[in-house]
């Protein structure tokens, strides 16, 4: 017996053709991403967005490589941490990879003396999950954004290693200054309780802004630094990220050869930063075009992630099914999975990203479920 809210493909795309409001493709793109499906969430953004080409000339393209050079973002990013006290770091609402990029800066900010990890998507207020921290894994009910596996992976890394992890979301229905104000009092209370605390906090989109907003007059990083008299150190990757169509990327990303999620460094060692009228971070990370592997992301890969093959040849159901895998001795009926695919057929191709362990592997389509144990070592 098994019953779950991800959705099939074919269910989100019928609720794109039936759906009449203006931000449907925002919702799909979401709903993709919190399905393990990297692909279609990237498509479906660019539908949300209707981005379009833009290219530098080639001149431009040699200036600029010859004024910057490309740097780690991981590794400038820890050194310039160890210098701070409080590191924000943002992410877009349909991107699994800016939440695997986030879960990869965990040990080394943990090894810095970072405590507290407080999270945007958490639930707060009376959508508070109490026993989180206890309980050491996320749950359905834990937010709405980490029901995506590597939202609840960086979630359960987070708590693995020994950080606080912390909601700090207005409850009371507010929006723009206001609701940048409240997010930025609750952050204050945590370094109010203990004023030498480290923390990584993980904001959506424009919260991570600095300086004078156009809409909020102050984004909740410049609140706390007003509220707290700390400077935080803000990373922006959202715009130099990769489009479903790559042709649209922004052209300062395509002017680079980026193999690996990096940044940019003049002659004089001043880090280029994200900035748009008055407002900055302070620095933009440029995160490589993904490839794919069997139709999932190569990055889905990395970070302790082995490539691990699901046979479903013996699966006696009918099909497309979905695939989930949770972790041994984690309640399958409300934990977020570790990871999620889609397949087809018995024959299709089936990769899960899994660390070492042992995990319970459900397959189901919908209606009958099958569950079998899988050993990764």
């Amino acid at each position: 017996e098994f019953s779950t809210d991800y959705k099939f493909n074919s269910q989100i795309q019928e609720k794109i053709e039936k759906d009449t409001v203006a931000w449907k493709y925002q919702i799909s793109a979401a709903e993709y991403a919190t399905k393990g499906d990297y692909k279609n969430a990237l498509l479906q953004w660019d539908l949300a967005m209707r981005g379009r080409e833009q290219n530098y000339t080639a001149s431009q393209i040699d200036s600029l490589q010859m004024l910057y050079k490309i740097v780690t973002a991981k590794d400038f990013i820890i050194s310039e941490a160890a210098k701070n006290q409080v590191v924000i770091i943002n992410e877009a609402h349909h991107s699994s990879a800016h939440r695997m990029f986030t879960k990869s800066l965990l040990k080394e900010l943990y090894d810095l003396g970072y405590r507290y990890v407080a999270l945007e998507a958490l639930g707060n207020g009376k959508y508070l999950d109490p026993e989180l921290n206890t309980r050491k894994y996320p749950v359905q009910e834990t937010g709405n954004y980490i029901k995506d596996p590597q939202f609840g992976a960086l979630v359960r890394t987070a708590l693995t290693l020994g950080f606080t992890v912390l909601p700090y979301e207005e409850t009371t229905n507010v929006n723009g200054k206001q609701r940048e104000i409240a997010q930025a009092k609750n952050i204050q209370k945590i370094l109010e309780k203990d004023p030498q605390a480290k923390i990584l906090i993980h904001c959506g989109f424009d919260h991570v802004l600095e300086g004078k907003h156009r809409s909020w007059e102050k984004a909740m990083a410049e609140r706390l630094k007003e509220y707290t008299e700390i400077d935080p150190f803000t990373i922006h990757q959202v715009l130099y990220s990769e489009k479903g169509n790559t042709k649209n990327n922004h052209p300062m990303l395509k002017a680079f050869d980026i193999e690996e999620s990096s940044v940019l460094l003049n002659k004089d060692k001043q880090v280029f930063q994200y900035t748009r009228r008055q407002t900055w971070s302070d620095i933009a990370v440029f995160h490589p075009n993904t490839t794919y592997i069997d139709n999932r992301p190569n990055w889905l890969f990395t970070n302790g992630n082995k490539q691990v093959t699901i046979d479903l040849k013996p699966v006696e159901i009918d099909f497309p099914v979905m695939v989930l895998a949770y972790k041994q001795g984690e309640n399958i009926k409300t934990a977020i999975p570790v990871d999620i695919t889609e397949a087809a057929t018995k024959t299709s191709v089936c990769v899960l990203g899994l660390e070492k362990g042992n995990y319970e592997i459900v397959v189901t389509n919908g209606k009958q479920s099958v569950k079998f144990d899988e050993l990764v070592e």
